[in-house]
């Protein structure tokens, strides 16, 4: 009878205070692709990257470039993974930022319209250094790949690919013995099929 009373008199654990602590036990990750319309001046990357960073979220790909330039309005394309909770809520933080004009989950159009993401390509430039038969190994996978070839010498290469962000780490790692070099990627670039705008 003691002991059933003091496990009554134990303090009861509360649950935790943070929605976000409680939304990744219950939730699955998931990887969403949102597109940012904002004004194109100084600070305002900083400022939506700042508000990833400051709050733990991940950017798993970040691309930014002026596509208006007579309203001089700037397209940020990221990617981030997180708990659908939480992935709304940074939709919402940005969209109250003053420099932002629009935010669209491109992930969740493509799923409204039937498809599994967004149209999303990458371009990325890869070094390799080889001679011999590595050299024309290279040469052949780079057609195979419908990847070009954009400098050159007698002891190395630089290809140019672009496509689906699978198919360009798909070259990378099988260029890699060949005597890989060096690598630089663009990040994604990302636009809903069909005939509607942002």
């Amino acid at each position: 009878m003691a002991k059933e009373i003091q496990n009554q008199n134990k303090p009861v654990m509360a649950p935790p205070a943070s929605a976000y602590f409680i939304a990744e036990n219950t939730e699955i990750i998931v990887q969403h692709t949102l597109s940012v319309l904002v004004d194109n001046e100084s600070g305002v990357l900083a400022r939506v990257i700042g508000l990833f960073s400051g709050r733990g979220y991940n950017i798993e790909s970040l691309t930014v470039s002026e596509t208006e330039h007579e309203r001089h309005l700037s397209r940020i394309t990221i990617i981030s993974k997180g708990t659908p909770k939480v992935l709304e809520q940074i939709k919402r933080q940005l969209e109250r930022m003053v420099p932002v004009h629009r935010v669209v989950d491109l992930t969740l159009v493509a799923h409204s319209k039937g498809h599994e993401k967004p149209l999303e390509r990458e371009l990325a430039l890869v070094k390799v250094a080889g001679e011999g038969n590595d050299r024309v190994e290279a040469l052949r996978l780079a057609e195979a790949f419908g990847a070009t070839v954009t400098d050159a010498t007698t002891t190395h290469f630089i290809f140019e690919i672009t496509g689906r962000q699978q198919k360009v780490e798909q070259f990378i790692s099988i260029l890699t013995p060949l005597g890989l070099v060096e690598v630089c990627r663009t990040g994604i670039a990302a636009m809903n099929r069909g005939v509607d705008g942002m």
